[in-house]
């Protein structure tokens, strides 16, 4: 309601002489008149475009009432939306916080020989098909001159490597784990991959070389398509997997590759061995070092360096299977 005369020309019944007007006030009124309706015009659209929480940042969803971010742009995927209408502001692809990475895949390690197989001589003696031949169930494997047995270090190392892969995430299974009187047998390690369905399969050793000799090495599986072998299908993928051990180990252990097999690159190809002839998923073997060398047993015998060394391989199992 106006309090203004409606005639200001006029006096009042009185007779008393209208009140002098301020030359600025109606120019005021006329002023706050056009910016009263703007400023109302101007909240409502704020509301209709997501400023109170109607419809999100790029009109396809609820919104969340908060400022766009600063921190990119929509469709930069940094903070914004994700510029193909399929998602509103916030949103990512990225995997949650705390995911594991290795969550759903499966690495089976392999822990060459046992360190009863010495009290089992004729079980392991017993012959086996691998696919172009037979061969022996298992041996013994080597030992450093003080007696530090393959199989001990080979069992100590597959612990170390199960808790670091399980640390990522994946399903980590042993063909043993000291819980058998001998064996497995060569091709039974291999059906144990196979069965596990497992992403990875390594298997891990020392070598019995001569004095001199040292260094570790890698070996992958030749193209072998005979009897009840056929690794063409897995010759690839374990090259792959091998050359990414091979960097890791040695750059974890801090070890070269070997001076006597592999012409310096740390790989080397094999169709004579039963575990990998069988396989049907990525597999490979490691030879860690020359358990007969007196410097390479020195670090074999290592507490550190066997973690070193679990670390080392652990690192290739997951950028393997990282992509």
């Amino acid at each position: 309601m106006s309090y203004a005369d409606p005639n200001p020309g006029s006096s009042d019944p009185f007779g008393t002489p209208p009140p002098r007007r301020s030359r600025l006030r109606r120019p005021l009124t006329v002023a706050l008149a056009a910016l009263v309706p703007g400023a109302l015009l101007g909240w409502l659209a704020y509301g209709a475009l997501g400023g109170t929480g109607s419809a999100g940042a790029d009109g396809s969803g609820p919104g969340t009432g908060a400022a766009p971010s600063v921190l990119g742009s929509p469709g930069d995927g940094k903070d914004g939306a994700s510029g193909d209408g399929g998602a509103g502001a916030g949103t990512s692809t990225a995997a949650a916080p705390g995911a594991a990475p290795l969550e759903g895949r499966v690495v089976v390690v392999d822990p060459g020989h046992n360190t009863t197989n010495v009290e089992h001589t004729a079980e392991i003696n017993r012959k086996v098909d691998i696919g172009t031949n037979r061969k022996e169930c298992d041996t013994t494997g080597t030992s450093t001159n003080s007696g530090y047995a393959e199989a001990q270090f080979t069992l100590d190392v597959a612990h170390r490597l199960r808790t670091l892969l399980q640390a990522q995430g994946a399903t980590v299974k042993l063909t043993q784990d000291g819980d058998r009187p001998f064996g497995p047998c060569v091709d039974e390690r291999a059906r144990i991959g196979n069965a596990a369905h497992a992403d990875a399969v390594v298997s891990l050793h020392a070598d019995g070389a001569g004095a001199g000799q040292r260094g570790f090495h890698v070996i992958l599986p030749a193209s072998v398509h005979a009897g009840a072998a056929d690794t063409r299908a897995i010759v690839g993928p374990s090259k792959e997997l091998g050359k990414l051990i091979a960097g890791d180990f040695a750059r974890a252990t801090g070890t070269s590759p070997s001076n006597y097999v592999g012409d310096g690159t740390g790989l080397v190809t094999r169709g004579d061995l039963g575990g990998l002839n069988l396989s049907t998923v990525p597999k490979v073997f490691i030879e860690c070092g020359n358990m007969r060398d007196t410097k390479d047993a020195a670090l074999l015998t290592s507490g550190a360096w066997r973690q070193d060394a679990a670390e080392g391989i652990s690192e290739g199992i997951v950028s393997f299977l990282r992509g």
